[in-house]
């Protein structure tokens, strides 16, 4: 199995050395909006331990970043009125991961409405804050 490079880009925001447009945070994972989003309100679930994929995470961090997987899911519906949501999850090169920190893409999902292809369109600053502004807010009303 290949080392996780605790360099990657979410390690780096972890650290507080990269930007992010945050929607939550607790001690065992953190959610943040996708830059290059591939629907609205694009979401990405990392647990806080150095982890490259579903293939290595413990069990303990895979079970408490699945439960934030599952409230940012709730709000992101909630907050974006969509039709549902889809999730994914990359593991290694072959799967399709490009950042090899384990991670959960939340996707709020419209009836008739496909999905962005992947890397292409960057979204502003502004457009994100008021977009983690309304996820937050989802997931302080659902699990108040």
């Amino acid at each position: 199995m290949s080392v996780y490079d605790r360099d990657n880009i979410f390690a780096k925001i972890l650290r507080g050395e990269i930007p992010c447009h945050k929607v939550h945070e607790d001690e065992h994972s953190f959610a943040f909006l996708d830059i290059m989003p591939r629907a609205l309100g694009h979401t990405l679930v990392i647990p806080k331990v150095p982890a490259r994929n579903i293939l290595d995470v413990s069990p303990q961090a895979l079970c408490q970043t699945i439960l934030t997987v599952q409230r940012v899911s709730q709000a992101a519906k909630a907050a974006f009125a969509a039709d549902g949501i889809t999730l994914s999850q990359f593991s290694e090169q072959a799967g399709g991961q490009v950042v090899f920190h384990l991670h959960f893409h939340v996707l709020p999902r419209f009836d008739g409405v496909a999905l962005l292809p992947a890397h292409t369109n960057v979204e502003s600053n502004e457009t994100l804050a008021q977009k983690a502004a309304k996820l937050r807010a989802a997931l302080a009303e659902i699990h108040a």
